[in-house]
């Protein structure tokens, strides 16, 4: 699965990574080498020997890379602008094996933003393309941990649902064009 648009990579420290598809977590060891073929929301797909691993955003000095800036919001944000930033950072959790965020393949069904004396608790409704998928633990993990970056978001709950089953049609045009389902 080379890709001519991959970047080249040498570890620069030991790094904890997510066995794609599978889910499973494992460590790489500094001076691993390899190339990164995705790096999208601030996550990274990288290509070591065969097989795919996903290195998440605050791992990226790890590659050598910067993090993505943390969100921000006004200092008095509204329930609506709380809402919009979580929408934001679900837009930046992508599925490793499919350069599309959940948001635009349409994985994303529910996002509650409640008012609470500590701040804003998220509920999230998603699901996954296929139930088996081994990554949803790992795309739950990445989105509660993109959401907690928000300022005043003090609870994050993110749950796989399956009902109603995904599909095709639930992508946006803008995934279908990105993995030719259109």
């Amino acid at each position: 699965m080379y890709n001519l648009n991959s970047e080249p990579f040498k570890l620069e420290r030991d790094v904890d990574a997510i066995v794609v598809p599978t889910g499973q977590s494992m460590n790489l060891p500094a001076g691993t080498v390899g190339y990164i073929t995705q790096s999208l929301g601030g996550s990274f797909t990288v290509f070591i020997d065969g097989s795919m691993f996903m290195i998440l955003g605050h791992n990226a000095d790890a590659l050598g890379k910067e993090p993505i800036a943390l969100p921000e919001l006004k200092e008095n944000a509204s329930k609506e602008d709380v809402e919009q930033a979580v929408w934001k950072q679900l837009g930046n959790v992508y599925d490793p094996e499919i350069p599309v965020s959940i948001v635009e393949l349409g994985l994303v069904y529910e996002c509650n933003v409640r008012e609470t004396d500590k701040g804003y608790a998220i509920d999230i409704e998603m699901t996954l393309t296929a139930p088996g998928c081994g990554m949803g633990d790992v795309l739950v993990a990445d989105a509660e941990t993109k959401i907690k970056l928000i300022p005043n978001i003090h609870m994050v709950k993110c749950e796989i649902v399956f009902d109603p089953p995904w599909s095709q049609q639930m992508m946006s045009e803008v995934a279908r064009l990105e993995t030719g389902m259109i």
